[in-house]
């Protein structure tokens, strides 16, 4: 007999699962219905075993049966590696299983389907976690595309870097805008709003659900009932703009809101008083890189030799939190600098030095480390590159992050507040909701050690009634199903 006390079964660990928190257990050794084809994996309800979620493993099968690149199902464009409808077609009894949703490769063209079972069963021609980590990680930007013009830009990159100090300010600027033309053609991930994570988990929850014949359990994404966070940073690139930084935090205390401010190790002198004035007010000292050079990450052996001085600056100034200069990350070094929380990754960004984005306005476990992606347009991207006359990009994503519950997570810098457009903008951003009853305003290293603890937590069922066990109980609540209530009213401005 299967659990209670779990929603779902499943062959092996299903990654999207454990992201959102649904209550689910591997099993093995109980009689299952074969697999459709070979390196699938499988999940099925508990109140009902009928209908199975079948999802290819596409990573283990021949190159030739597969298609590795940007692909959309059900209008929604993903990354990673789809099995065609070729071999699908050969394994399948055609007669019991109907095609149903396309998938299309980035001209549009189709490439496999979705599978429907007359008993309810889904077949998925992709793995959802393997599609879920290729976004986090953006590995989406390699796949397809030529290594002579990746090797050419990241040189590009460098060499900017490289001369950076020497060039005057406006020279500097001139290049970023001009660069601009280049850094807007790519069409994905799209920008100022990527919604294709948030958009996959509604469609499986629906996919899921539909099987199950119940809505699907999960721990909502925020603590005490808050329907969004709103995260509040800054990078501090040179000692004048530490000097310049009460032109951010006095909006900010006007308000009675607290911020992060992330400080370069060892290209100013920082006087610890006033950094410790900063924390006795409840903000928090995040590290930003050792010399704001560009070089932190620039090799392995470099950040090796660069780390126990960016760790001596963190235990100086009780820092839990990393943002690399420029935004600058390589996937699978970040987790080796040791930080409790990364916030280094925007969710979408064409016009950075290292573009792209991880396609979600959640944090995500990185192994024992958090991510929390840059969500908002960074104030200098707003106003000195691309010239907008105001804020109003600021209001309009934090508006649609708000209605489809996200974290809107601002980066400004108090190095351009001088320019009355970040100022007035930023102002007005905190005006519209700093009383929003269901906004969480919260410090990184808060929303870490939270998304920590969902993560440390699971659902069970008592009673007939789900219920959060593990640290997050105390203020994490049940939702059931994707969400589906209608965005509430905009805050009083």
């Amino acid at each position: 007999m299967s659990s209670p006390q779990v929603a779902y079964e499943a062959t092996e660990p299903f990654a999207f699962f454990d992201d959102v928190r649904v209550p689910y257990r591997v099993v093995h050794g109980l009689p299952r219905p074969a697999p459709p084809l070979e390196a699938t994996g499988a999940l099925w309800a508990t109140t009902d075993p009928r209908a199975t979620l079948w999802w290819c493993r596409a990573l283990e099968r021949p190159a030739r049966e597969r298609v590795t690149g940007r692909f959309a199902v059900a209008g929604i464009p993903l990354a990673g590696r789809v099995v065609t409808d070729e071999v699908i077609d050969r394994s399948l009894d055609m007669s019991a299983w109907r095609r149903d949703a396309t998938v299309t490769d980035v001209d549009g063209q189709p490439v496999s389907s979705v599978r429907r079972h007359r008993n309810g069963s889904v077949l998925l021609p992709f793995d959802p976690g393997e599609v879920l980590t290729t976004l986090w990680s953006e590995r989406y930007r390699e796949l397809g595309r030529s290594r002579v013009r990746s090797t050419v830009r990241g040189l590009a990159v460098r060499g900017y870097y490289a001369v950076r100090p020497v060039l005057p300010r406006p020279v500097q600027l001139r290049l970023r805008q001009a660069f601009t033309r280049v850094q807007a053609r790519p069409d994905f991930p799209r920008w100022p709003i990527e919604d294709c994570v948030a958009d996959l988990t509604t469609w499986l929850f629906d996919l899921v659900g539909e099987f199950a014949g119940e809505p699907v359990p999960s721990i909502d994404p925020w603590p005490d009932g808050r329907r969004w966070a709103l995260v509040l940073t800054h990078d501090v690139e040179t000692g004048a703009g530490f000097a310049q930084r009460e032109m951010l935090r006095t909006p900010e205390r006007d308000l009675g809101l607290l911020s992060s401010w992330n400080l370069v190790a060892e290209r100013y002198e920082v006087d610890d008083r006033e950094v410790r004035a900063l924390q006795d007010e409840g903000c928090e000292i995040g590290v930003h890189g050792l010399r704001h050079d560009g070089k932190d990450l620039g090799s392995r052996r470099l950040l090796r030799r660069r780390l126990p001085a960016m760790r001596l600056a963190a235990e100086r100034w009780g820092a839990h939190g990393f943002r690399s200069p420029a935004t600058q990350r390589k996937w699978e070094w970040m987790p080796e600098l040791g930080f409790a929380y990364d916030t280094s990754t925007p969710d979408t960004d064409p016009y950075e030095p290292q573009p792209g984005g991880c396609c979600t306005t959640r944090p995500f476990l990185h192994g024992e480390m958090v991510e929390l992606p840059i969500t908002l347009p960074q104030d200098h991207t707003v106003f000195a590159v691309l010239d907008h006359p105001d804020g109003q990009v600021w209001l309009d994503k934090t508006g649609h992050i708000r209605a489809r519950g996200g974290m809107a997570l601002v980066l400004t810098h108090p190095d351009y507040a001088t320019d009355p457009r970040v100022t007035e903008s930023y102002r007005g951003l905190l005006a519209a909701y700093h009383d929003d009853p269901t906004a969480w305003h919260a410090l990184p290293r808060e929303v870490a050690t939270w998304w920590r603890e969902r993560a440390g937590s699971h659902l069970e069922r008592r009673n007939g009634t789900w219920c959060v066990v593990g640290p997050a109980a105390h203020r994490a609540k049940v939702r059931l199903g994707a969400e589906r209530v209608p965005p509430p009213p905009p805050p009083m401005r």
